[in-house]
């Protein structure tokens, strides 16, 4: 059983850079075929994909969002992390890490309410 753990603050100041990171068990974030997303939603709103990074590192990010956005990994601690910069109070939303598998989104994490105010 894959299971995944946001951890990080939950509130950031305006203008800081909000950190995420994500615990995976059960299963590498290396194994093949698999990526590694963060997705979150804004009270009242619908999902918003940020981004992602594969088994293999490459990384890939919401166009919206890209240049603001760094997703990065630790192999041995089975981790990756989400780097939000420049945050506004419309970043505040929960936040999940959630693994996509061939063809579908099989594991997501309990998600993590981020609060970005002075």
């Amino acid at each position: 059983q894959v299971q995944l753990q946001e951890s990080g603050p939950g509130l950031v100041k305006p203008s800081q850079t909000l950190s995420l990171t994500c615990t995976v068990s059960g299963g590498s974030i290396t194994t093949n075929g698999y990526y590694w997303n963060w997705i979150r939603q804004p009270p009242g709103k619908e999902l918003e994909w940020i981004g992602s990074i594969a088994y293999g590192g490459s990384t890939y990010y919401s166009p919206s969002l890209k240049s603001r956005t760094s997703i990065s990994r630790d192999t041995s601690k089975n981790q990756y992390t989400l780097q939000l910069s420049s945050v506004t109070p419309e970043d505040t939303a929960v936040y999940y890490c959630v693994r996509e598998g061939p063809g579908r989104i099989d594991y997501w994490g309990q998600g993590t309410q981020v609060t970005v105010s002075a």
